[in-house]
């Protein structure tokens, strides 16, 4: 085994501490001012109000308002990031079951009042989504099987 001696100077060495600090800091300080937190803005708390008086005027029980300003915010959230993808489809129509694990799991014809929150979303907060997921929905079987 051999053993390396050191052949940088004292000199050299702090000279590579302070400019790897200096970056760090520099990095640390673009971080800080770059980053932007999920704020409440004017346009999210619009938005939650128009939702949860469309819920209301269905007759949906309605989550509270910062609630839906954290999940929702001004954009939709993951409910508008691709709501008429394979996956958000898919996780739709899984819902859609009877509620049994593995082979015992079916599909049901549900009620109709059972997309109707995610239809009420998508209106809201990505109205240009509506068309051609109401067209989704719409294909959809549904009935009135929840009585109350």
């Amino acid at each position: 085994m051999t053993t390396v001696t050191e052949q940088s100077s004292d000199t050299e060495r702090r000279t590579i501490y302070i400019v790897a600090c200096v970056v760090v800091v520099a990095l640390l300080v673009v971080a800080l001012f770059s980053y932007r937190s999920k704020e409440s803005t004017e346009q999210a708390n619009q938005k939650a109000n128009q939702l949860i008086a469309a819920l209301t005027a269905a007759g949906a029980a309605t989550p509270q308002k910062d609630m839906i300003v954290r999940t929702l915010g001004d954009d939709g959230g993951a409910v508008c990031k691709d709501p008429n993808g394979a996956l958000s489809r898919a996780t739709l129509l899984g819902s859609l079951m009877n509620g049994a694990g593995g082979p015992g799991m079916r599909p049901i014809i549900a009620d109709n009042r059972m997309v109707k929150g995610a239809v009420l979303i998508i209106q809201v907060y990505c109205p240009d989504e509506l068309p051609s997921f109401q067209e989704f929905v719409d294909s959809l079987n549904f009935d009135n099987t929840i009585r109350g």
